[in-house]
């Protein structure tokens, strides 16, 4: 029997993580502040599981102003979708063959 947990990938192994990816899934772009409220986690907390998918091409960060205001949004990158839909699809396919 192959291991059912071969072809997850272990940067959505956490749970802020995979919130971020699914929020991000189902928006175009999303800003800090409102994943920060979405997720009900820290600043310090949020920025360093960003940094992390930023720093594997998952994320895309844009950096902008609204006003006099600093405004960050995040979006999805092509492969960190492709990545992500994978990882999905092997949490599938483990539960049906664990069953």
């Amino acid at each position: 029997m192959l291991n059912p947990i071969n072809n997850l990938n272990k940067l959505f192994d956490s749970r802020v993580r995979l919130g971020i990816m699914s929020i991000l899934m189902v928006n175009d772009n999303v800003n800090f502040n409102d994943l920060k409220e979405l997720l009900e986690i820290t600043d310090g907390n949020l920025a360093s599981h960003l940094k992390a998918l930023e720093e594997n091409n998952i994320i895309k960060v844009e950096k902008g102003f609204i006003g006099r205001k600093t405004n960050t949004t995040y979006i999805i990158t092509k492969s960190g979708e492709k990545e992500f839909k994978l990882h999905i699809a092997a949490l599938e396919k483990m539960i049906k063959t664990t069953k």
